[in-house]
C-alpha cells in the first residue's frame, strides 16, 4: 500500500465530493484540474481511462452547461429535492436507509477507540464519503497504514463503489460524472492493494 498515494488521491476526491465547487479549497482543485498535467501525476487508472475521466471534468469546468457547476453541486449534494446519490454511509448498509445508522454509530465506535477525532464543519454523520476520504488521506499521511486499511475494508470500500456509480448515473454534469469515474478507478486500486479483503456487507439502496 502506498500511504503517498493515498493520500494525495484521497485529499483530492474528498475535497471535491465534500466542499462546494466555489469553496477556497475547491476553487484551487478546479484551477489544477483544468489544466492536462494533472493526469501524468496520477496514481491509478490506464491512460486512456485517466483520459476519459480527465476530459469529462475539464469539460464541465471550461464549457459552458445548462446547469452551473454550483447548481449541479446543489443538486446532488446538498437539496432539496432527495439526492440520487446519498452520500452517507448508512443509506446503503442500513435496512431503513436512515442516516445515523448503526452503521454509523460502529464507524463513530471504531474512531472512539482509535483516537480519531473525525473533524468536520457541518452537522452531519461521519460516514459522509468526503469526510471519510479526507479521515483515509489524513492517516496516510500519518503513516498509519494499518488504520488506512481497516478504514477502508471495513467502512468505506464496502458501500462507496455503489455510491459512485449512482453519482456516474444521475449526475447529468460532465464534472461530476468525471469525477466518479476517477473516484471509482481510485477505490479500485486501493481496495486491490489492500493485504485483508474488503467487507462484504447487503446494500440497501
Amino acid at each position: 500500500m502506498t500511504l503517498e498515494n493515498i493520500a494525495l488521491t484521497g485529499r483530492v476526491l474528498g475535497v471535491l465530493l465534500y466542499a462546494p465547487p466555489e469553496s477556497v479549497d475547491g476553487q484551487q482543485l478546479l484551477a489544477t484540474l483544468s489544466e492536462s498535467e494533472w493526469v501524468k501525476e496520477w496514481p491509478y487508472g490506464d491512460a486512456e481511462q485517466l483520459q476519459t475521466a480527465a476530459a469529462l471534468i475539464a469539460s464541465g469546468i471550461e464549457d459552458e452547461q445548462e446547469e452551473s457547476l454550483a447548481e449541479a453541486y446543489q443538486r446532488l449534494f446538498v437539496g432539496p429535492d432527495t439526492l440520487p446519490a446519498p452520500l452517507w454511509g448508512s443509506v446503503y448498509l442500513d435496512k431503513e436507509n436512515v442516516l445515523f445508522g448503526n452503521s454509523t454509530l460502529r464507524l463513530r465506535r471504531w474512531l472512539r477507540s482509535n483516537g480519531i477525532d473525525a473533524q468536520h464543519d457541518r452537522n452531519e454523520p461521519e460516514d459522509h464519503i468526503g469526510t471519510l476520504l479526507m479521515m483515509v488521506a489524513w492517516l496516510a499521511e500519518e503513516h498509519q497504514g494499518g488504520l488506512v486499511e481497516q478504514l477502508l475494508t471495513k467502512h468505506l470500500l464496502p458501500w462507496a463503489p455503489r455510491y459512485l456509480e449512482l453519482l456516474q448515473a444521475n449526475a447529468q454534469h460532465p464534472f461530476y460524472q468525471g469525477l466518479a469515474q476517477l473516484a471509482q478507478l481510485t477505490l479500485s486500486a486501493w481496495a486491490a492493494e489492500c493485504s485483508a479483503e474488503v467487507e462484504t456487507l447487503d446494500l440497501h439502496f
